[in-house]
């Protein structure tokens, strides 16, 4: 995805988010990562200080809100969303275009896995009736020992990256993400030994 946020327009898109009412810091972030579809999702590192400096130039003030401290529009935040309209619709557009896009990449692999799916239910089902037909299923074949030190690494990547992904529970988005990742990299296994 291209940096959308770059140059200024993450400051000048917190305020579009802000334009219908109050909202807490977390709320932007998690509206953020909603508009993105979980493609993005901003830290607090990134959200609070531009707050801050929005609070300083006059654009945002921070009301009471329950507990909490939530950031609401100025006139002046009013009036800068009023000058910029042009640019925040380019950024909704290149939002919407990255979003979908990386929505649409998405689509494919997931069609990818369920045919692969489908594949491997066919095999099983396939060896199943060999073995219950009383066919000779043909043995798995041991690696040669040049190739051990490989199937070591695969086995350690393997274990890595479920724990990654058990401990991440990714939301769809970056399933789909890491997902298109592991089929590259297959590729490109099976381009490399073939």
């Amino acid at each position: 995805m291209p940096p959308i946020f770059s140059h200024g327009r993450l400051r000048l898109y917190l305020l579009k988010l802000l334009e219908d009412g109050p909202k807490h810091g977390y709320e932007l972030m998690r509206l953020l990562q909603e508009r993105f579809q979980g493609l993005y999702a901003p830290s607090a590192g990134s959200i609070y200080p531009r707050l801050a400096k929005l609070e300083e130039e006059g654009l945002v003030s921070r009301v009471a809100e329950g507990n909490r401290m939530a950031y609401t529009l100025t006139g002046a935040g009013r009036a800068e969303l009023e000058q910029r309209a042009g640019e925040i619709a380019v950024i909704d557009r290149e939002i919407q275009s990255s979003v979908d896009d990386l929505s649409g990449l998405a689509d494919q692999i997931q069609a990818q896995i369920s045919g692969g799916l489908k594949d491997i239910r066919r095999q099983l089902q396939e060896q199943t009736r060999q073995v219950k037909s009383g066919v000779r299923v043909t043995p798995k074949r041991e690696p040669a020992p040049e190739n051990e030190a490989l199937l070591r690494k695969l086995d350690e990547f393997a274990a890595e990256a479920r724990t990654l992904i058990t401990r991440a529970r990714p939301v769809t988005a970056q399933a789909k993400a890491v997902t298109a990742t592991l089929d590259a990299t297959l590729r490109t296994l099976r381009e490399l030994l073939r």
